[in-house]
């Protein structure tokens, strides 16, 4: 069966980086979209970042653009999220997403696989 498992959050003070990785298996990675999302306490889940099947195309949600890098690795079924400047306000749970279409999407319910997320706290 698909799975997508998540590793690389944690506590970092802001102005700090992490990289998120997503293992992928059981999916022909090097062929679907793939994505970040997250979701806050209270709050709905939204797009951080995705990615074509080829890695050619990316879309970035405003409030990360210019901190944040989401990339693929199609030969290592890996997904990476750099996140760099990282600020208070991008303290959430942070889960990878696959499609089984290659283009590129924005809206979760366009993905049919999700991980199980990791945690990403920012401290002030």
């Amino acid at each position: 069966q698909v799975q997508l498992v998540e590793s690389g959050g944690g506590l970092v003070q802001a102005g700090g980086s992490l990289r998120l990785s997503c293992a992928a298996s059981g999916l022909p990675f090097s062929i679907v979209a793939m994505a970040w999302f997250r979701q806050a306490p209270g709050k709905e889940r939204e797009l951080v970042a995705a990615i074509s099947w080829s890695g050619g195309n990316t879309r970035y949600a405003d409030s990360v653009k210019g901190r944040f890098t989401i990339s693929r690795d199609n030969a290592k079924n890996t997904l990476y999220l750099q996140m760099n400047s990282l600020k208070p306000e991008d303290t959430a749970v942070y889960y990878c997403a696959a499609s089984k279409h290659g283009a590129l999407s924005t809206t979760p319910r366009t993905y049919d696989y999700w991980g199980q997320g990791t945690q990403v706290t920012v401290s002030s």
